[in-house]
């Protein structure tokens, strides 16, 4: 069989570097932009997890460099953030993290807590297999970052399985109007979190849920899930107090 000749050293090292010239390297590929429901979620954990506190000025040109995009993208999130009710857009003044108001988280909580029991109710009725299987996954993920200690991911999986079980009922205006009214007070949700002791109390509401749920036993459900945001909501409520305290002193 004839053998082909092997390219000179010279030619060879011209074609490598022909090869490579048409692949960039990694480095030198432009990142690909943030999108804008990335860019919601990163400002919206930084807020609800307290890294930017309320009444802090945003910053465009210093947020801008840390997420890396321009301030058109930014001012876009920041609206939607404001329909959430955690920015505050003030005219000629730029935005700020809103304070919480006591009043309304109170009563946003007593109108999720009617919806939530009804949405127990109908994900016992309706809910498929594959449904439960998802609540039991997120919660063993939940119960998992709890014994590590981490907030951030215990709060997500939280989230996740309350909106599972909300979504498992096949009610849309009802998941429409939940996730509308939960934006609002997700970062009440987390203070509750940040007391040991109520933490320790929602795991072990959150395995009733779940037998509750699992069993389809509708009218325990629907008393376990109300029962768990009103025991939420105290702890928000003093948290919320000693805030407004600390502020005036």
């Amino acid at each position: 069989m004839q053998m082909l000749n092997p390219l000179p050293v010279p030619m060879l090292a011209v074609a490598v570097a022909v090869a490579r010239a048409g692949k960039p390297s990694p480095a030198a590929l432009p990142s690909a932009p943030i999108l804008h429901g990335d860019l919601v979620e990163r400002l919206r954990d930084r807020m609800i997890h307290g890294d930017l506190t309320p009444g802090t000025k945003l910053n465009e040109r210093v947020l801008c460099g840390e997420l890396g995009v321009s301030r058109t993208p930014l001012r876009e999130a920041l609206k939607a953030l404001a329909s959430e009710g955690l920015v505050e857009l003030l005219p000629n003044r730029g935005a700020v993290v809103a304070t919480l108001d006591a009043e309304r988280v109170k009563q946003i909580f007593v109108v999720m807590g009617a919806l939530e029991a009804l949405a127990g109710e109908l994900a016992c009725r309706n809910a498929g297999e594959a449904d439960l299987d998802d609540i039991r996954g997120l919660h063993y993920q939940m119960v998992a970052h709890f014994k590590r200690g981490e907030r951030e991911g215990y709060f997500r999986c939280n989230q996740a399985i309350h909106r599972k079980i909300v979504e498992s009922g096949g009610n849309l205006a009802l998941a429409q109007t939940y996730a509308q009214l939960n934006a609002h007070v997700r970062r009440a949700r987390y203070l509750a979190n940040l007391s040991a002791d109520r933490w320790a109390r929602a795991i072990a509401e959150h395995e009733q849920m779940l037998e509750a749920v699992t069993t389809r036993d509708a009218p325990r459900l629907k008393q376990l899930l109300q029962d768990h945001l009103a025991h939420k909501l105290v702890v928000v409520m003093e948290a919320l107090l000693s805030q407004t305290v600390t502020a005036s002193s």
